[in-house]
């Protein structure tokens, strides 16, 4: 007998609770990807589930026993997409094909339509080689359609640092200078940040998600770099600045955790559609990696996600050593509202 239960108090009477639910997404984890898996920590999560900018819902699936045997969490943003939902729901691997996965997805589903949310999201990923055993298999007998197709990429540290400075040297970007921050930016920049993060949503292949454009304003983005911290990670970015008007136009954001810095992650890589065409991805992705060799050598690789359609990141990602080693799909539900 498996009961479903709401985890309302991740801090004080049900952490063990929360640590046993977060183990699930490490053992998943672990199971696809042995010691690459890009799981979050029990603590990283308890902190992203207080975000204002999405709304966290868990559920742990117990056993009688007391063990925790599948995890769902719903996300809501609260800012903009208010239609929209992602749904998380894993089984650890040594509790599967037993109807656990559809009982829990049809939980998240109930909950979504009752929160008003009519986009259900959801993810699959997998190793290069492998199977999208939870693809086909899964989310499409449950009606989700692959909406988008995502590839995982990994560079191993210290790169090669000729390859790095030539990326960074690139000839055909005059007009343009690349500046690199840790742990935050200057307040001069936040309103530039804001208008990067939000044509970050206009701006990027989206293949047949239903996504719209998000609002960014300066005290979202401060949000942001505080929530980060506040997850234990140090956070590197790489701008772009249009030298004849000081804007920001492009920019690029790596994650290293403290307290296992051994890989990086690599988050939003933008440069505005107006000012494409100067190599100017090259360029700040090559800055933050020779930064990041620099200041955090205890950094063994950094791994990044990038749609299969987007050709030039993928150049970009070819030109300065990173190898494809994982996959990842978007899969997507249209229900009525």
């Amino acid at each position: 007998m498996v009961t479903i239960t709401l985890i309302e108090d991740p801090d004080g009477a049900q952490r063990q609770l929360f640590d046993d639910w977060a183990e699930v997404f490490a053992a998943d984890g672990r199971h696809q990807f042995g010691p690459d898996h890009t799981a979050h920590s029990a603590d990283e999560l308890r902190e992203m589930g207080r975000s204002t900018a999405r709304h966290r819902i868990a559920w742990a699936a117990v056993h009688d026993d007391g063990t925790v045997v599948g995890s769902a969490a719903l996300m809501l943003p609260q800012h903009d997409n208010l239609a929209q939902a992602l749904l998380v729901a894993v089984v650890h691997p040594d509790h599967r094909r037993r109807g656990l996965g559809t009982l829990l997805l049809t939980h998240l589903e109930e909950a979504a339509r009752a929160h008003g949310r009519s986009v259900l999201l959801s993810e699959t990923q997998w190793r290069v080689g492998a199977d999208d055993e939870f693809g086909e298999g899964f989310a499409a007998k449950h009606g989700y359609a692959v909406a988008q197709t995502v590839l995982r990429s990994s560079l191993s540290l210290p790169a090669d640092r000729a390859r790095l400075e030539a990326g960074l040297q690139a000839d055909d970007a005059d007009g343009y200078v690349v500046r690199t921050c840790w742990d935050g930016i200057p307040d001069a920049w936040l309103a530039g940040r804001a208008e990067l993060s939000r044509r970050m949503s206009t701006d990027i292949p989206m293949g047949d998600l239903r996504l719209e454009e998000e609002h960014w304003d300066e005290a979202r983005v401060r949000d942001e770099y505080e929530r980060i911290g506040r997850m234990g990670r140090r956070v590197i970015d790489a701008f772009a600045v249009h030298e004849a008007t000081g804007e920001l136009v492009g920019y690029t954001q790596v994650q290293v955790p403290r307290d296992h810095p051994e890989v990086a992650f690599q988050q939003d890589t933008l440069v505005m559609r107006e000012h494409r065409g100067h190599r100017l991805g090259l360029r700040m992705k090559a800055a933050s990696t020779l930064a990041l060799t620099e200041q955090s050598p205890e950094t063994a690789s950094v791994r990044t996600w990038n749609a299969d359609d987007n050709a030039p990141m993928l150049e970009v990602n070819r030109a300065l050593g990173f190898v494809n080693d994982g996959m990842m799909r978007e899969w997507q539900k249209v229900v009525p509202a």
